[in-house]
């Protein structure tokens, strides 16, 4: 999906808007989308996910260790700026908004994220950053309707087909070899489902939208028509 949607539409108040998915369902680019058109603040709950991993193989902790990732999940100062036009993401004051898509990063991000003590952390740093954003924002990740955002007026589930998820993740990536990007996202998918705590789930009061036969712009316009219609007057 590509974009070239100019900014419109009325700013809305106080708003949260929980897009969830799966990995290649349009999340960020349909969520910044819509943050901008919107004139609302952004986060991705994802890249605090990742910045976490990226910290505790930074420090040599085996996140394989559950007890151990656990252990130090309190250290790392993790800051997420929330502009949608140019989003970014600190760890200890280190921008580390290109080292987390790494690949050493993106292959141990999955048993970081299912420790109960690392998403007990995030969620408390997720909470305080939509609290902090009074003018509403658009937040992304995969329990943002279920769990961290469960009173969002506004909560859309995004998926697309396996296929269609693969193509665009590996050429946000660059990567060339789709079968195997489809492979991962699928693995991912079982994860996140499979999980304990905050698995990946359709929110209770989701909007649920298939992206696959839409461009960029054209899910972006239909969930800011669910905004627009939760903010109209009644």
């Amino acid at each position: 999906m590509s974009s070239s949607a100019p900014t419109s539409g009325t700013p809305a108040t106080g708003l949260v808007v929980a897009i969830d998915g799966p990995s290649g369902s349009g999340k960020s680019s349909t969520s910044r989308g819509v943050a901008v058109r919107l004139g609302l603040r952004y986060l991705d709950t994802g890249a605090m996910f990742r910045a976490m991993t990226w910290w505790m193989l930074r420090q040599g902790v085996d996140v394989h260790d559950a007890a151990a990732v656990a252990a130090r999940v309190g250290e790392p100062e993790i800051v997420s700026g929330t502009d949608p036009s140019a989003p970014t993401i600190t760890v200890d004051g280190t921008d580390v908004a290109t080292a987390i898509r790494g690949e050493d990063v993106t292959g141990a991000v999955s048993p970081v994220s299912v420790v109960p003590e690392v998403r007990a952390r995030l969620l408390q740093l997720q909470r305080a950053v939509i609290a902090a954003a009074p003018g509403g924002i658009v937040v992304e990740g995969r329990d943002i309707g279920s769990v961290v955002a469960p009173d969002a007026p506004v909560k859309v589930y995004l998926t697309a087909d396996p296929a269609a998820r693969a193509l665009r993740r590996a050429a946000e990536e660059g990567g060339s070899d789709v079968s195997a990007t489809q492979e991962s996202l699928l693995a991912r998918d079982k994860i996140d489902s499979g999980r304990a705590t905050a698995p990946l789930v359709m929110a209770d009061g989701a909007v649920h939208i298939d992206t696959t036969p839409f461009t960029l712009d054209e899910v972006i316009g239909l969930v800011v028509a669910l905004v627009e219609a939760v903010e109209a007057p009644a």
